[in-house]
């Protein structure tokens, strides 16, 4: 029976997938020197590990560091890492203090999409750099009694510093964390790790392009992955089932291509992401360089949220006067006020109606109590004033009718004051 026939025959599994653990727990304690389809697991390169009365299944397969995935070979990692070590800058993405074969990718498919402990992991995947190339290992849970051999294969198989995942903070090592506590009479401890989470990388990247960042999504817009045949992550859980029940491994072994591009992925990703935030990446657009700015800006690394700015500051585009706002907000934050000034004057000349607005009260600023020049500070402050009565929506923080108003009002007396006083004298 083809794959297709036989997910159109389970799909009532969707609905009940998480009381299927305990059912099947029930029925199903195969002996470890039970393993149906021997032939085709050792086809598939997998093996199995015993352990006590149980046991689960283990694939490993090896990558050159010349193998090509998407825009990357595995051995533009290498360069990443090292020009992160070159860099004096703090970052969240950053391997400085690290070697490639540190870093640790890792990715899990489950039983379903909900934490706690109704969610069983059934495979779980990792991927490191050697001096040669790519080893990508996966840990099988053939049936629910092989859970702790499962765990034990995998802990006794991973020693490295520093995880990279894909919304791993929130789904997958929880996940470990919570099956792990189930039994960890029977386990060694988990490891500590660091933490690279990629996916909060990529939304802040791309959200202003990609309509959702699912991983898939990123692989084809960004990454040039194109994945042929792949089985959708949502159907894993009910192959899964059929897998436990029948022992074909058919199934299963779409889910382990799936599981092991998502991998693979992440090593790809991560050295996008790193190319990008170190200015390597020479196909970089304007507003991916913007973007890189502004998380350096978040993050307090001035003078690189500067060059980032300044490099995209220098065209005519939408995303260049984002840059010169920006940028003018940098010097304004180092008391350079004199650099900020013709910035904002450019942006409140060709940038948006809402950069236009925060342009001209920031100049209405400047000159009220940098510069003390009360008439352009007025002039601006009525700029901000034009723009806003013409578009309402605009309200931005402390921006808005009231406050301009306020402001007005009080640069009016300073300026009658001093009129006075130069009529006097």
């Amino acid at each position: 029976m083809s794959i297709k026939n036989k997910l159109n025959r389970l799909k009532s599994h969707i609905v009940h997938q998480e009381k299927e653990p305990a059912q099947i727990e029930k029925k199903i304690q195969p002996s470890a020197a039970e393993m149906p389809y021997k032939q085709q697991w050792k086809e598939a390169g997998v093996k199995p590990y015993y352990l006590d009365d149980a046991f689960c299944l283990v694939r490993e397969v090896y990558f050159p560091l010349d193998y090509q995935h998407g825009h990357y070979k595995f051995s533009d990692l290498i360069h990443a890492v090292s020009a992160w070590n070159r860099k004096e800058i703090s970052h969240p993405l950053s391997s400085k203090g690290h070697k490639p074969n540190d870093l640790f990718f890792f990715d899990t498919e489950t039983t379903g999409l909900g934490g706690g402990a109704g969610n069983t992991i059934f495979l779980l995947g990792h991927a490191s750099l050697t001096e040669s190339g790519v080893v990508l290992k996966q840990h099988i849970l053939p049936n629910p009694g092989g859970e702790v051999a499962l765990y034990k294969s995998f802990l006794e198989s991973i020693d490295y510093t520093t995880m990279v995942t894909y919304n791993g903070k929130a789904f997958d090592w929880p996940q470990v964390k919570t099956r792990h506590t189930l039994i960890r009479e029977h386990l060694p401890k988990l490891p500590p790790f660091g933490h690279f989470d990629l996916y909060h990388a990529a939304r802040r990247m791309w959200k202003h392009r990609l309509e959702r960042t699912k991983l898939s999504i990123v692989e084809k817009e960004v990454l040039g992955i194109e994945r042929k045949d792949d089985i959708p992550g949502f159907l894993a859980p009910m192959i899964y089932f059929d897998f436990v029940e029948s022992k074909n491994p058919e199934g299963m072994l779409g889910i382990m291509k799936h599981n092991e591009v998502d991998i693979l992925s992440l090593i790809s990703l991560y050295t996008h992401l790193s190319f990008q935030l170190l200015g390597l990446d020479q196909k970089q657009s304007e507003r991916e360089t913007f973007e890189t700015g502004r998380w350096f800006a978040a993050l307090g690394e001035r003078e690189a949220a500067k060059e980032k700015f300044t490099k995209v500051s220098g065209g005519n585009s939408f995303d260049a006067y984002k840059g010169m706002h920006a940028l003018a907000f940098e010097y304004k934050k180092q008391k350079e006020w004199l650099q900020a000034i013709p910035l904002w004057e450019t942006v409140i000349a060709k940038g948006d109606l809402k950069e236009q607005l925060e342009a001209s009260i920031e100049l209405a600023k400047i000159y009220e109590h940098r510069q003390i020049d009360f008439n352009k500070a007025i002039f601006y402050t009525e700029k901000a004033e034009n723009i806003f009565n013409g578009n309402l929506q605009l309200k931005r923080g402390n921006i808005n009718l009231e406050n301009i108003a306020k402001r007005k009002a009080r640069l009016t007396k300073r300026i009658n004051r001093e009129e006075k006083i130069r009529h006097i004298d």
